[in-house]
Formats: C-alpha cells, sequence, structure tokens
C-alpha cells in the first residue's frame, strides 16, 4: 500500500507563491510519473503538472511559466512551486503518482488566493 500526503497548501494574495510538498511513503519500489491535480468549486479536476523519474514535465497552460514542479527520487517526494498566484488558481490540489500501474492520490490541500 502507498500513501501519498500533501503539505504546504494556505491562503496567499494575489501575486503570492506557495510551495506545495507530496510525499509518498509505504510499499515504494518505483514510481514512474507523479503529478498535480487541482478541483475548484463547480469545476472538474484539471492537470496541473506532471513529473516523470527521468525528470520530464509537462504544464497545463494555464500554468506554464508561473509553476514548477520537481521530485526527489531517492525521498519519493514531488513538489509544485506556485509563483504570480492569480485568484483562478484556488482550488484543492491533489498529488497522485503510479507504480504498476496503479495510480495514488493524495488527501488534497486547499490553495486560496484572494486579497
Amino acid at each position: 500500500q502507498v500513501q501519498f500526503v500533501e503539505s504546504g497548501g494556505g491562503l496567499v494574495q494575489p501575486g503570492g507563491s506557495l510551495r506545495l510538498s507530496c510525499a509518498a511513503s509505504g510499499s515504494i519500489f518505483s514510481i514512474y510519473a507523479m503529478g498535480w491535480y487541482r478541483q475548484a468549486p463547480g469545476k472538474q479536476r484539471e492537470l496541473v503538472a506532471v513529473i516523470t523519474s527521468g525528470g520530464m514535465t509537462n504544464y497545463a497552460d494555464s500554468v506554464k511559466d508561473r509553476f514548477t514542479i520537481s521530485r526527489d527520487n531517492a525521498e519519493n517526494t514531488v513538489y509544485l512551486q506556485m509563483n504570480s498566484l492569480k485568484p483562478e488558481d484556488t482550488a484543492v490540489y491533489y498529488c497522485n503518482g503510479d507504480q504498476s500501474g496503479k495510480m495514488y492520490w493524495g488527501q488534497g490541500t486547499q490553495v486560496t488566493v484572494s486579497s
């Protein structure tokens, strides 16, 4: 069993920054890809960014050039550095990863961008 736990969410003003972390624990062997998703009230969950074990990344157009995803393979941790935050970034952010074809999800962390 694998558990993902996010941290780092909170309330920030527009233009501010947050750094989200997600640590995987449990029966970790090899997590190929890790990513961040978000879901705002009344909206569907969307992919924010993804990173492979080799360091290849992809971003949603809405966050490209503002957010940076990274991972520490040795620590089984994925990060999301969020800069120049906008109110539209307000959502619950979830991390996930896949191992042996199975997806794992964290519990989510709230990010609120408001003045």
